[in-house]
C-alpha cells in the first residue's frame, strides 16, 4: 500500500500505537461509528509481555463489551495479590466485584484478542508506520510520518498518543511530563529453569519474584541492591548472580529469551489533552511497573476517552467535553504515580529501616481487613469514582449488569413514564425497566464507561425528561453509531 492510498484511508481519528491502550480506544471509536486508523511503529506485535494480568476493574470493562468470558477462559484466577512484594497478600476476594481476582494473562495474548475485537469493529491498524512530528491549528492535526513505503502526512480531526513513555505525540504536542526521575534499578528475565520453583525473596541484598509464563518459560523480576545502574548490558550471567544474592539459587537457568533493566522513574503529563491531542495509557503516565497497574489504568483511561472523543468526532457534542476527559483521569494518574512510588520504596527497602516498614505493612495486611481491603480497592481501581453535584451516585462505578452497556450506548435504568422512555429511545439511549438490585435510586443513567451520570430517588417522568433533554447533544453523539456486540 503506497502513501498515497494510505492517507486516502478514511478516518476521522489516528490513534498512534497498537498495544492494549490503542486498540481499545480505537475499537470504542469504531463501535460509535467514528472511521479511525491505528499506526503503529513496530512491525510486528513484540513476543514479550511486559504484563502478566489484568485487574477486576478491567475485567468490568471487558464485560462492558462482550469480551470478559473469552479472557477468562484463557487466564488463571489469582485471589490474592502483592502489593509492594509484601509478604502478606492483600485479599481480592473480598472485593464487590463478579471478578474479585487478578487474572493472570500474558500481555501478547491480551493484545491479541483486543486487536480481534478491534479489527472486527473495522478498525483498521498499519504496522511499521512511526509517527514522527505533528502539527495542529484549529480545524486539524497533521502528523508526519514514515512508513515502509517512505516519509508521508496524515490528517485526521484529532491524535490520541497511546504510543508509550517515550510518546512522540506527547513530545510534539508540547506537553510537559513532570516527575521525578530514576532513583533505582529493577529486572526481569524470562528463562527456562531446570529447578523451576515459584520464589519470592527479598532481603538486604534485593528482592526476587519468579513466577512461570507461557511455552515452558519463568519470569524472574526484582531489584538488586548492589546494582545501581543501568548502563552495564543485562546479560544471562547477571540474572544469575542477582538470583543467588538474593534467592540463594539461580534454579538453574539456561536459555533467555527477554532480558532488561528499568528504572522508577515517575511521571504524569501536565494535561492530559492539547487542543486536538489527547493522551492515554503510558503515553500520560509512567511509573515503576509495580502491582501490575500500567496496563489496566491505560485502558481504563481509553475507556473514558472512547465515549467523549467519539461524540465529539461526530460533530455531535461540544468539544469541551474532551476537557472531563483531563477532569477525570489525570487525578487518576497522580494518584497511580503516588502508590506506584510508594511501592518502589518498598521494594527497595533492604536497610533495617525499610525492613520495619515493610514488616508493619505486612502485618497491618495481615490483621486489619479495612487496611488490606482499601489497598485492593485502590490497585484494582474499583475505587475510582468521578464525584459530581447532585445525586451521591453521580460519578461512581455501577458494580454490575455490564452486559447492559455492550451497544456502546448510554443506558436508563429504572422505572420511567412512556414519554421518558420514548425521548431517551429517540436519543440513543438504551432503556431497561425494572428496579436494579445494585440500588434503591428510582431512575439512573449510566455512562458508556459505566459510570452514573445521573441519578433521583423520586424521578418523575418531568424529572427525566428535563435530566435527559440538558444532557441531550452528547446523548445524540454516543447513542447513533453504536450497534449491539
Amino acid at each position: 500500500m503506497n502513501s498515497e492510498s494510505i492517507q486516502s484511508i478514511d478516518a476521522s481519528v489516528v490513534v498512534a500505537g497498537a498495544g492494549p491502550v490503542g486498540l481499545w480506544v480505537a475499537a470504542e471509536l469504531a463501535l460509535a461509528g467514528v472511521p479511525v486508523v491505528v499506526l503503529e511503529r513496530a512491525a510486528e506485535r513484540s513476543p514479550y509481555s511486559k504484563a502478566l494480568g489484568v485487574h477486576p476493574r478491567t475485567i468490568e470493562v471487558l464485560a462492558m463489551r462482550g469480551l470478559a468470558r473469552r479472557f477468562l477462559d484463557e487466564g488463571v484466577p489469582v485471589p490474592k495479590w502483592h502489593f509492594g512484594m509484601l509478604e502478606s497478600r492483600l485479599d481480592f476476594s473480598a472485593l464487590d466485584t463478579p471478578y474479585p481476582f487478578m487474572l493472570a494473562i500474558p500481555q501478547v495474548r491480551t493484545e491479541e484478542l483486543l486487536e480481534e475485537h478491534a479489527l472486527a469493529k473495522g478498525v483498521r491498524i498499519l504496522r511499521g508506520h512511526t509517527v514522527t512530528g505533528l502539527d495542529q491549528d484549529a480545524e486539524h492535526v497533521t502528523l508526519r510520518v514514515t512508513g515502509p513505503e517512505g516519509e508521508y502526512t496524515r490528517t485526521a480531526s484529532y491524535v490520541v498518543g497511546a504510543d508509550g513513555a517515550g510518546s512522540t505525540v506527547r513530545k510534539a504536542a508540547g506537553i510537559a511530563f513532570p516527575g521525578t526521575d530514576t532513583t533505582s534499578y529493577g529486572y526481569v528475565g524470562e528463562v527456562r529453569l531446570t529447578d523451576p520453583a515459584v520464589v519470592s525473596a527479598h532481603n538486604e541484598h534485593g528482592a526476587l519474584i519468579s513466577v512461570p509464563v507461557r511455552g515452558g518459560r519463568h519470569r524472574i523480576a526484582g531489584v538488586d541492591a548492589h546494582h545501581n545502574g543501568a548502563a552495564d548490558p543485562f546479560t544471562l550471567e547477571a540474572l544469575r548472580e542477582t538470583a543467588i544474592r538474593v534467592a540463594g539459587s539461580d534454579f538453574g537457568m539456561h536459555d533467555p529469551g527477554w532480558l532488561s533493566r528499568f528504572g522508577n522513574a515517575t511521571r504524569v503529563a501536565r494535561t492530559y489533552r492539547s487542543g486536538r491531542v489527547l493522551l492515554a495509557g503510558d503515553a500520560a503516565h509512567m511509573h515503576l511497573p509495580a502491582g501490575g497497574v500500567g496496563l489496566n489504568v491505560g485502558v481504563q483511561d481509553a475507556m473514558n476517552l472512547g465515549w467523549r472523543l467519539a461524540a465529539v468526532a461526530r460533530g455531535d457534542a461540544d468539544p469541551a467535553l474532551l476537557d472531563g476527559y483531563h477532569d477525570e483521569r489525570h487525578p487518576i494518574g497522580e494518584q497511580l504515580a503516588e502508590h506506584t512510588l510508594a511501592q518502589s520504596a518498598l521494594i527497595t527497602a533492604t536497610t533495617p529501616d525499610g525492613a520495619a516498614l515493610r514488616s508493619l505493612l505486612n502485618g497491618l495486611i495481615a490483621t486489619v481487613p479495612e487496611f488490606s481491603l482499601a489497598l485492593a480497592r485502590k490497585l484494582s481501581a474499583l475505587d475510582v469514582a468521578y464525584p459530581q453535584a447532585g445525586h451521591p451516585l453521580v460519578g461512581t462505578r455501577v458494580p454490575s449488569l455490564f452486559e447492559l452497556l455492550r451497544s456502546g450506548r448510554p443506558a436508563l435504568l429504572g422505572t420511567v413514564g412512556e414519554e421518558a422512555a420514548a425521548l431517551a429511545a429517540a436519543m440513543g439511549i438504551d432503556v431497561v425497566p425494572g428496579d436494579q438490585p445494585w440500588t434503591t435510586a428510582a431512575a439512573v443513567v449510566v455512562r458508556p464507561d459505566g459510570h452514573v451520570w445521573w441519578a433521583s430517588d423520586d424521578a418523575g417522568d418531568a424529572e427525566v425528561m428535563t435530566a435527559l433533554k440538558g444532557l441531550g447533544a452528547t446523548f445524540a453523539a454516543v447513542g447513533r453509531g453504536g450497534t449491539p456486540a
